[in-house]
């Protein structure tokens, strides 16, 4: 069943790679900004690595990710806020600060960007934690909220020149997330909570709140 998964996966990603590819030729070879959002689980993540790797590989296009998860807020802003417990929700990311990144990426006139990353072995974005040199020709967004119809983050999907969502399963979704907290020393009282009562709503509520894409695809097992 891995095998299975790890081919269909690959085949989305082709898809997606092949779409982006015609996306920045249609303006003209330049730079162009790919949003692949979804619900936590839904595979985006590995989905948008792979794309990276074929337009690096199989297009011999300078690409590079960046994710939006660098944008959540500090546990010591979400301890203040008093939401600490849902982080991942909506609220617990800087969502003007992605925007103007964002935009800073789309306009590509400095000679190279630091971009934060977000370190899930200590739940903390490190500040510059990847560089964007100004000759990245495509540069693959993914996260959660991206095509999120409720503001400020609906101000986001213009900036992008292509947007896909990845669609799953709820049952499957469940799973997966269930399984993400697995080796983290958590009791499996925790873990339920932590999907029932914050990862699992998340994702429904992206599910349910998402603008329309450009692109649609399925990641089920």
């Amino acid at each position: 069943m891995a095998d299975t998964r790890s081919s269909r996966v690959e085949a989305t990603a082709k898809i997606i790679a092949s779409a982006s590819v015609e996306r920045f030729n249609a303006r003209g070879r330049r730079r162009v900004l790919i949003a692949i959002a979804g619900a936590p689980g839904s595979g985006k993540s590995t989905l948008a690595e792979q794309v990276v790797d074929l337009l690096a590989s199989h297009y011999e296009l300078q690409a590079a990710l960046f994710p939006m998860d660098g944008y959540h807020y500090d546990d010591a802003v979400l301890n203040e806020m008093g939401r600490r417990a849902f982080k991942g929700a909506i609220d617990t990311f800087d969502a003007h600060g992605l925007r103007h990144m964002l935009q800073r990426l789309k306009a590509n006139e400095d000679d190279v960007i630091a971009v934060p990353v977000f370190d899930r072995s200590i739940e903390i974005a490190r500040a510059g934690g990847r560089l964007i040199a100004q000759s990245t020709e495509i540069i693959v967004c993914e996260g959660n909220y991206l095509l999120a119809r409720q503001a400020p983050w609906d101000r986001l999907k213009s900036i992008f020149d292509l947007t896909i969502f990845v669609d799953v399963h709820v049952e499957e979704l469940r799973r997966r997330l269930q399984d993400r907290w697995q080796g983290f020393g958590l009791s499996p009282e925790e873990i339920t909570r932590k999907v029932e009562e914050n990862d699992l709503p998340n994702g429904l509520f992206i599910m349910s709140n998402s603008a329309e894409p450009d692109l649609r695809v399925k990641n089920n097992t």
